[in-house]
């Protein structure tokens, strides 16, 4: 809120209030919103990714999943589902659950109401034409969930959710054991697990490649504890009225 100082009242209070569901991405904040998190069936564990598809590395982790007989939700950027469509169809068809994570992975932070709407339209529908089903969730880029952003995911019926877990995969010193430590970190039933499956948005170039290499370990972890992974939509997320 730094950046409030210097502008007239009436402009520090729209700032204010555009950016004050922002604050859920501070991982102490996020938290305390169990329901934005998506904390689901507590012997249940949702897996996620981010930012694909993409060719280069996509393909392994849905034959990583396939191994294990695990499906996930892939949060898609609609830029890449338009550039890559066979990929899309390949991962709905593979039994994997499609979310929208935006047009591309530009912070909402200072998008206008209007252009954000337009964007998470543009989005959803991509990835409906390339996927074959509409859209449920919408998780934000940087999990910086602003008020126009959620009004815009009311009107286009989508679901925002963020996560409980994740494994700081983006950076380039990420490693697998590190990946897999962060995630499973007081790991719950109930949990959402962020992690990456492409290169982009903010992920290290080749980040992807020490993800690949945590998820059957991460996997085993849930396993021993007798909790299984699936998709968002089998999570029992409580949100909106209704349960995913």
């Amino acid at each position: 809120m730094r950046l409030i100082v210097g502008m007239s009242t009436a402009t520090a209070c729209l700032v204010a209030t555009q950016l004050a569901p922002a604050l859920t991405a501070i991982p102490p904040i996020r938290r305390l919103t169990p329901t934005l998190s998506g904390v689901g069936h507590p012997r249940h564990v949702a897996l996620t990714f981010d930012d694909g598809p993409h060719p280069r590395s996509t393909p392994a982790f849905l034959r990583l999943l396939a191994q294990r007989e695990v499906r996930a939700t892939f949060f898609l950027l609609g830029a890449s589902a338009a550039r890559w469509p066979a990929l899309s169809r390949e991962l709905a068809d593979a039994g994997h659950e499609a979310a929208v994570h935006g047009w591309d992975h530009r912070c909402l932070a200072w998008t206008s109401p209007r252009a954000t709407y337009e964007r998470l339209a543009r989005a959803r529908d991509m990835i409906a034409e390339q996927t074959g089903s509409r859209p449920r969730w919408f998780r934000p880029p940087y999990g910086v969930l602003t008020a126009a952003a959620v009004h815009a995911s009311r009107r286009l019926r989508l679901t925002p959710i963020l996560w409980t877990n994740w494994g700081r995969d983006w950076t380039g010193r990420a490693t697998a054991g590190s990946i897999r430590a962060t995630s499973t970190r007081g790991l719950l039933g109930g949990a959402v697990i962020l992690l990456h499956d492409a290169t982009g948005g903010h992920a290290a170039s080749g980040a992807w490649r020490a993800t690949l290499e945590a998820v059957p370990g991460i996997l085993d972890h849930c396993a021993q504890r007798d909790l299984r992974v699936g998709r968002l939509d089998e999570h029992g997320v409580a949100l909106g009225g209704r349960t995913g």
